[in-house]
């Protein structure tokens, strides 16, 4: 059963950082792809980051050149660090991330549980 667990949400005042993780694990053969979500109060889900394998990267204009999404194959793992963040980034963040499965070629989306990030002072 694939798993993904995010950590390193938190409270933080505006203009602070933080960096959120999230890590796959279970039975699966490769990472496709990665993403983060954001969903705050009374307002859709929405993409704010994606990763490929081979490392192209795309990002939501809102939160281009304050967040950088990067991955480590190694630990099958995935981050979004988070800089000058804005009372507006408040939000409920969430992993996506697009596995093969061992011995298929088709591709299964799987979500996060979701971490709180908070920007307040």
């Amino acid at each position: 059963q694939v798993q993904l667990v995010e950590s390193g949400g938190g409270l933080v005042q505006p203009g602070g950082s933080l960096r959120l993780s999230c890590a796959v694990s279970g039975s699966f053969f490769t990472i496709y792809a990665m993403g983060w979500y954001r969903q705050a109060p009374g307002k859709e889900r929405e993409l704010v980051a994606g990763i490929i394998s081979g490392g192209r990267t795309n990002y939501a204009d809102s939160v281009k050149g304050r967040f950088t999404i990067s991955g480590d194959n190694a630990k099958n793992t995935a981050y979004l660090q988070m800089n000058s963040l804005k009372p507006e980034d408040t939000a409920v963040y969430y992993c996506n991330a697009d596995l093969m499965g061992v011995g298929s070629i088709t591709v299964t989306n799987y979500w996060g549980q979701g971490t709180q990030v908070t920007v307040s002072s």
